[in-house]
């Protein structure tokens, strides 16, 4: 498929600054891909699609704080920093972002809060990538310590608007446990603590894969041909009694649903020749767009999407291509809420 098949017109006011006042306020779509039919709900709803046995398969995936300010030496010119992976915790070397890039040269020192952490630039890697090196001479857990009072929650810029204490909660998954990534599975993001135990009351099952979300989900394409196009890599781990428990629930014909397109992603990369879920602790940088067979998870709950943008490619791929775009059409119409912090979406 092509790029400029995943236009679509998305007027600002509909990108979500800001969550709703309640974490399952939120409007839910529900596609049914069998009949072609589009019903609007609000997310609460979600209760009456999945029962005994059924299981959702969640992204526990914790965001770290990873946008940070600095000064550069001598000029004080005021920097972003953008910290992407940990390279090395023995020696505090860290991928990053930089901007404004052309700014910053390899030797470059950078200075965080007032002095409290200082960073050389050692490498470049990509146009605004730079490889950093904190020095900081303390134990790792002191200097994460700082990295998080320093830090903060990494929203996406679309939303123009720094970052305040409600995100730093809100853009955060309730059951986040493991730390990593750098963007939130925001299909998680509607799930509130009463919501889930009424779901477990309901006798539905949940299990965890965890894949470090990476910036690459909102990195612009600039390719035409789909084909051409490379996903960065993303950490995904699948434990075995993740594998098990959606394999078993595959097998006694119960639902399997995919919270987001981070967790129907890492399903996919981990799938046998005979069409069951393997464990798979590596890197993935499986880009999924129409047409393509999925294996394990029969729905998925996800957000409404950004046009030509990954996620949005994955999304119709498993709804259908022309069922999705006929979906955003409504949506846009019916004023939903997109993006981030905007409504949810329920295929089946």
């Amino acid at each position: 498929m092509k790029l400029s098949q995943f236009k679509f017109n998305l007027p600002k006011e509909l990108i979500a600054s800001k969550p709703a006042e309640n974490r399952d306020d939120s409007r839910l779509m529900v596609l049914d891909r069998a009949k072609k039919t589009i019903e609007h709900k609000m997310f609460v709803d979600i209760l009456g699609y999945y029962g005994e046995g059924d299981l959702l398969v969640l992204n526990n995936t914790k965001v770290f704080p990873a946008r940070l300010w600095a000064e550069k030496e001598k000029t004080g010119a005021k920097i972003e920093v953008f910290l992407l992976r940990e390279l090395n915790p023995e020696c505090n070397l860290w991928d990053a972002l930089v901007d404004p890039a052309r700014k910053i040269r390899i030797g470059n020192k950078l200075y965080f809060g007032d002095d409290q952490l200082v960073a050389e630039v050692i490498d470049n890697t990509t146009n605004r990538g730079r490889t950093l090196r904190f020095l900081y001479d303390g134990p790792p857990d002191e200097f994460r310590k700082l990295l998080h009072e320093l830090g903060e929650a990494p929203i996406p810029k679309v939303h123009e608007r720094p970052a305040d204490e409600m995100d730093a909660e809100r853009y955060q998954t309730i059951y986040a446990k493991h730390e990593g990534a750098v963007a939130a599975p925001t299909a998680g993001l509607h799930f509130s603590r009463i919501l889930m135990k009424k779901m477990e009351l309901q006798g539905v099952n949940f299990s965890e894969v965890t894949l470090h979300v990476g910036l690459g989900n909102f990195r612009h394409i600039e390719v035409e041909d789909l084909s051409k196009y490379k996903m960065d890599s993303e950490e995904l781990i699948i434990s075995e009694t993740t594998a098990d428990v959606v394999n078993k629930t595959k097998e006694n014909g119960k639902k399997v649903c995919a919270v987001g397109t981070t967790v129907m992603k890492g399903l996919e990369s981990s799938v046998a020749v005979a069409g069951y879920l393997k464990p798979f602790k590596g890197w993935t940088n499986a880009f999924i767009y129409p047409p393509y067979p999925f294996h394990i998870a029969d729905s998925m709950i996800t957000n409404f999407h950004l046009p030509q943008s990954s996620m949005m490619m994955l999304t119709a791929a498993f709804a259908d291509y022309d069922f999705l775009l006929e979906a955003y059409d409504v949506a846009v119409r019916e004023k939903y809420r997109f993006f981030t912090y905007g409504d949810a979406m329920l295929i089946i």
